[in-house]
Order: structure tokens, then C-alpha cells, then sequence
């Protein structure tokens, strides 16, 4: 039985730069990967959907071309020709990062399941049809998390897609449903309602977007149904039947019983943690009730010396975060930090088109907190920028502290709109206040400039 200082189970965003970390450093390292190199993130998530959206983005332009005083010819979505740009620049982000690993001395990446056998023991089943046993003085678990399939009459002996199997359609849907109404169902929605088909959203809450502010929530529902993307709240659907190559829905929608017939179904009603293979219990690992790894502020499982990373330990379930506990952990083994998960900033973006970004507190929870705030709004349609480029849906909303004037909270719905939370985040962890970006020259035209006047908004 080979013994390594460290094993990495999983090679997502934290567990990759954390395995060539630690190689780097000296330490024997071993990474176990199941499937492919790079994860949830660069194999079925952010890589492969926004290279998509791209595509998406480009279709929904050439339709509006009129808009802006272009006539375009007739066009033609492409389906296979865009799966396979998507399929390449996949290909390029896991085979950079493969590479990079396997050049690394010191670290041994080894493709096969994992499954603990004892405290500081690793069975791996390898992809080759050949097991073999590894220990460690230190284990770091990053295995992420997969569709969540839901417990609904008829689903099991129906066709349905979930976030990973829809990312290989050869065929546009003629009418997809999507059952959830996150981020991953709002951003497939629209992509496949600019590549023709019609889309349906099936949202289980009675408010939309229920964790925004009810004003962000009703302009994001406002540009997705003037693309005829149709929402349904209070919807809960009770059976799935297949019939020949349809879907009939039976569901509940605000307590009326009401019938869906759909070309294709879409699952995006959340994620499931991928622990209930890895046998944690002879390891000694505490899991929740929903199956996430239960760790402390430094990452540190029930385990001594077993740490758990990225959407495995139910933490917000975004790349950032991963490379983040990355960065926490790197920091305490080799630097001796006392980095910790405490406090942290969490920020995030949908990329529907405009896109949907936020970091810190926003209105409903600056109200919970009865915290002496103001607001700073203002609508795209104002911003010189915007209205130049004929994107002018959307907002851009930030929570100040009434007494010190610092940020601490930034909401934008617009073009670019990470970018320009990014910039509010900046000041946040700067300490700058919004009258120093009220003051601030930003060069014209840019989105940057409209801080000025959002934050002019305040008496």
C-alpha cells in the first residue's frame, strides 16, 4: 500500500490548484478523479453554458438587428455546429488543465472511484478495471455535487434532461419545460428560447427569484417574458407521462390542476452532494441530513486531518467559493495562516442576458437586520452607456451604511452586470465609501461612469 502526504479526492476547482499546490510545496500528493479533470465547473457548468449562451447571444442579436439599423438575411440556428464549439473549448480548458497536472512533480493523478476503507485509507476502484489501496497523512475530499432528480410520479419511465445530458442535444426543442426556476433553469430557458424553442418555467415558490428583492425579481421576470419565456409560480407537478416522444405534465398551479405537453423536459431543481459513494463512516465523517460534509470555519471535517472543499460541504454551490476554500487552505498548511470561511464575501452573477450580479446585503435583508441603511437605485434606462448600446433592461440597486456611508450591498440586473458589482465589491473590501465613487472619475462612456450618478441618488 502506498502512503502519500496528502490525497485529493476530486478534481474540481479546488481540489486541482490545491493538489499542484501542495506538490509544489514537496509534499507527496496523490489526486483521485472518477471522470474527467476540472469538475462540475469546466465539464457540465460554467464552461460549457456560458460558451452557449455565447452562441445564444449572437442568434438573439442577428434576430433584433433592425433595432440598431442593420437588415440582416434570413439566419439559422445550428445546433450540432454550436455543441461542437462548445464541445472544443471544453476540451481546451479540461486538457490545459490535465496537463498541467500530470507535468506537476511530486503529484500522481490517478482516474478511478474512491471509497474510504478506513480513517486515513483509500480503495480505488481505477477506471482501467484494476483497484488498489492508498493512504495519506492528510485527505482533502472535493466531489461536488450532481442533478437532483426529484421524487415525481412517472419522471423514472419518462425522457427527461437534466443540466449535464441537455448539454449534447443534437435537436432544438420544439417546447422545453423546465421544472426549477434557479439560475441553471433560467439561464438554459433563455438560451433555448433564443435558439427557437418555446420554453416554460416551472417555479415551485409562489415568488420568483425569492432570495432578491421583490423589485430585481420583477425586472429579471420582466425581460424574460418579453422574450415570451412563460413563468409559472405556486407550480407543482404531481405526474409525468410519457407518451411516444411527448411529456404530459400534470401539475398544480396556485392549487388549480392544469395539463403540460412538452417536446422536452429539463430538471433543474437542484443539486445532490456525490458523499453517499465514498463510505465516510469508516472514516469518521459527519455528514447533514441532505448528505453535504459538515466542516468548521477552517474546513476541517469530524475527521482528524480529513478536510472537505467546494459544493460537498453545502456551502454556496458557485466556482469562486471552491477555489476560494482553496485558497484557505494553502494559506494554513503552508503558511501557517489562520485563514478561515467566517464573514466571507459571496458574490455571484446569472449570465441571462442582461445578467443578474450581486455581493453583500441587499434590501430585504438590511431590513431584517434593522440596520440604518439607504438605497441607491436607478434604472438602466439612465445610463448613457446602455442606451447607446440599445440594452437598457435591467437596474443597479446598492445599501449603504447611513452613518458611514461604506457599501454593503450591491444588486445589478444589466449588461455586464458582474463587472459592475465587481467594482461595488472592491469598494466594499477597500473601505471606500459610495461619496469617493459618487466623486470618482471613470472614463466616459463606460457602465463604470453610472456609479456616479446611482450614488447621486442619495440626499
Amino acid at each position: 500500500m502506498e502512503h502519500y502526504q496528502a490525497i485529493i479526492i476530486g478534481s474540481g476547482q479546488g481540489g486541482t490548484p490545491l493538489a499542484k499546490k501542495l506538490a509544489q510545496a514537496g509534499w507527496k500528493t496523490a489526486l483521485i478523479e472518477k471522470e474527467k479533470v476540472g469538475g462540475t465547473c469546466v465539464n457540465y457548468g460554467c464552461t460549457p453554458t456560458k460558451t452557449l449562451i455565447a452562441s445564444a447571444k449572437v442568434a438573439h442579436t442577428v434576430a433584433r438587428a433592425s433595432n440598431w439599423g442593420v437588415k440582416s438575411n434570413e439566419y439559422k440556428v445550428n445546433l450540432p455546429a454550436i455543441i461542437d464549439r462548445k464541445n472544443k473549448v471544453v476540451a481546451q480548458f479540461r486538457g490545459g488543465s490535465q496537463k498541467g497536472l500530470e507535468s506537476t512533480e511530486n503529484l500522481t493523478l490517478i482516474f478511478g472511484e474512491a471509497t474510504f476503507t478506513g480513517e486515513k485509507q483509500i480503495k480505488i476502484k481505477r477506471n482501467t478495471g484494476k483497484e488498489q489501496v492508498i493512504s495519506a497523512d492528510k485527505i482533502f475530499i472535493d466531489v461536488g455535487t450532481r442533478p437532483t432528480v426529484p421524487d415525481i410520479p412517472g419522471l423514472a419511465e419518462a425522457n427527461y434532461l437534466t443540466s449535464t445530458t441537455i448539454l449534447d442535444l443534437q435537436e432544438i426543442p420544439e417546447h422545453l419545460v423546465i421544472i426549477g426556476a434557479g439560475y441553471i433553469a433560467l439561464e438554459y430557458g433563455q438560451m433555448f428560447r433564443r435558439f427557437g424553442s418555446q420554453v416554460t418555467i416551472l417555479e415551485h415558490h409562489a415568488r420568483f427569484l425569492k432570495k432578491e428583492d421583490e423589485d430585481v425579481a420583477a425586472e429579471v421576470q420582466k425581460f424574460l417574458k418579453n422574450e415570451n419565456i412563460q413563468i409559472l409560480t405556486q407550480a407543482k407537478v404531481t405526474h409525468i407521462t410519457q407518451q411516444e416522444n411527448n411529456q404530459v405534465l400534470t401539475l398544480e398551479v396556485a392549487g388549480k390542476q392544469t395539463k403540460i405537453t412538452c417536446s422536452h423536459l429539463l430538471l433543474a431543481a437542484g443539486r445532490t452532494p456525490n458523499s453517499n459513494t465514498l463510505n465516510l463512516n469508516v472514516a469518521g465523517v459527519n455528514t447533514n441530513e441532505k448528505g453535504y460534509i459538515v466542516v468548521n470555519e477552517k474546513l476541517e471535517t469530524s475527521a482528524a486531518d480529513i478536510y472537505a472543499i467546494g459544493e460537498i460541504t453545502g456551502e454556496p454551490k458557485f466556482t469562486h467559493i471552491s477555489y476560494n476554500d482553496y485558497v484557505i487552505l494553502y494559506k494554513n498548511l503552508l503558511e501557517q495562516g489562520q485563514e478561515t470561511t467566517t464573514n466571507r464575501m459571496v458574490p455571484y452573477c446569472m449570465f441571462t442576458d442582461p445578467q443578474v450580479a450581486r455581493v453583500g446585503l441587499n434590501e430585504t435583508e438590511a431590513r431584517e437586520k434593522n440596520l440604518n441603511f439607504k438605497v441607491a437605485q436607478m434604472p438602466m434606462a439612465k445610463v448613457a452607456r446602455a442606451i447607446e448600446t440599445g440594452e437598457t433592461a435591467g437596474l443597479i440597486k446598492a445599501i449603504v451604511d447611513a452613518d458611514t456611508g461604506q457599501i454593503l450591498g450591491a444588486t445589478v440586473v444589466g449588461p455586464e452586470g458582474g463587472e459592475l458589482m465587481s467594482l461595488m465589491q472592491m469598494a466594499m473590501v477597500g473601505k471606500v465609501n459610495y461619496q469617493t465613487l459618487r466623486e470618482m472619475i471613470f472614463a466616459h462612456p463606460l457602465y463604470a461612469e453610472s456609479l456616479n450618478n446611482l450614488f447621486a441618488t442619495i440626499e
